[in-house]
């Protein structure tokens, strides 16, 4: 009976929920069986982290070796926590905050330690089977999360000079000087000749947003090289990359958001997956007699489905004689510029479809035309 009791304990998993916060992590703890023990720790102390973990073991009269399995909702401090606990030999699961399941019947209160509480009891749910209780995110690793990252500073930078040109046609229609480009070959000269039709302290003004919009641009142009010779790689990355490329209507730039956010690193079963993941799949509102559709979901990688519309209307202009641009053009061309913004969003979704099987199984979308070698 003692061998049978020490066996049963081994086989008992300690449970820990974290929420994280700027200074401080509130922790919670459980067996599952013995109540509950509460403590908070520094932010990103994780040796203290795991001193707890080993206190909250004894307390619970588990084994050194006994399994630990951990949550916390995903956020700002991104996936190094999640990499730090695995190394340790916990399983853990980041989680969406926004999946997370609330009482409708009141007012919601919410506190870090009631969201603590929260997810300690979802945490037990999941362990025990119930794995739809909450959406799990997937971690990818420490390369691949770092090779996005040019991709997204080269949008941080086009939104950067975009406000800077707005804000420099701002502060020269004060004036009534309304250039058509700002920030163009010719700016130089352009402000020269506005140098004696400004005030003084409005062109300094000036000069020091032409300057910000520069910088900019020329590290845009940079991130923009470094772009073209990573398409140029012999890497699994560069493959993938090449391959979109191979499509007409396919940019490097939109080659680069699929592969790097998601073709890369994610595996998909199927096109309820592929669609999912980026938030182009319907939700529709059935109660009864009453039956409508709220559009697409948008729980996914905005990126994503940002680049995808765009790709959908260069995919009608270059690929014309494709299958996919035939059935936009018999279901929505004729019905008007409202169904026609409509239509591209299915449209975006059938092609993001389309270009995963040709990643996945070589399958090129039917009557597509392929770039020359």
């Amino acid at each position: 009976m003692e061998a049978l009791h020490c066996e049963m304990v081994d086989q008992k998993t300690l449970y820990l929920s974290l929420e994280l916060s700027n200074k401080t992590w509130l922790l919670g703890f459980t067996d599952g069986s013995s109540g509950r023990s509460y403590g908070s720790i520094v932010s990103g102390d994780v040796d203290e982290l795991r001193k707890r973990i080993v206190a909250a073991k004894s307390k619970f009269g588990l084994s050194a070796d006994a399994r630990v399995m951990s949550c916390y909702e995903a956020g700002r401090d991104g996936h190094w926590l999640h990499r730090a606990l695995c190394a340790q030999g916990i399983e853990n699961i980041e989680v969406d905050a926004a999946s997370i399941e609330v009482n409708r019947q009141m007012r919601r209160a919410k506190t870090d330690q009631l969201d603590r509480e929260k997810l300690l009891t979802m945490l037990l749910r999941y362990d025990r089977g119930e794995k739809r209780v909450w959406k799990v995110v997937h971690v990818p690793s420490e390369a691949q999360e770092d090779a996005r990252r040019p991709e997204r500073e080269v949008g941080r930078l086009k939104q950067e000079m975009t406000g800077h040109r707005n804000r420099i046609r701002s502060l020269l229609v004060l004036h009534n000087e309304r250039p058509k480009v700002i920030g163009g070959r010719d700016w130089g000269k352009q402000m020269e000749a506005l140098k004696q039709r400004l005030a003084p302290n409005l062109y300094a003004e000036v000069q020091r947003e032409s300057a910000r919009l520069a910088l900019a641009r020329q590290q845009l142009h940079i991130l923009e090289a470094q772009a073209r010779a990573e398409s140029s790689t012999e890497n699994a990355t560069g493959k993938l990359i090449n391959a979109l490329l191979m499509l007409c209507g396919v940019g490097l730039r939109g080659s680069q958001v699929l592969v790097h956010e998601l073709f890369a690193w994610r595996h998909f079963s199927n096109r309820r997956q592929v669609a999912g993941a980026v938030g182009l799949v319907p939700t529709p509102y059935s109660s009864g007699t009453m039956s409508r559709e709220l559009g697409i979901s948008k729980a996914g990688n905005k990126r994503v489905r940002a680049v995808m519309a765009e790709m959908a209307w260069a995919w009608l202009r270059y690929q014309p004689d494709s299958a996919l641009s035939r059935w936009f053009g018999a279901k929505f061309a004729a019905n008007g510029a409202r169904r026609r913004r409509v239509g591209i969003v299915a449209l975006a979704r059938r092609l993001l479809i389309a270009l995963w099987r040709y990643l996945d199984s070589g399958v090129v979308p039917e009557g597509a035309r392929l770039k020359a070698a």
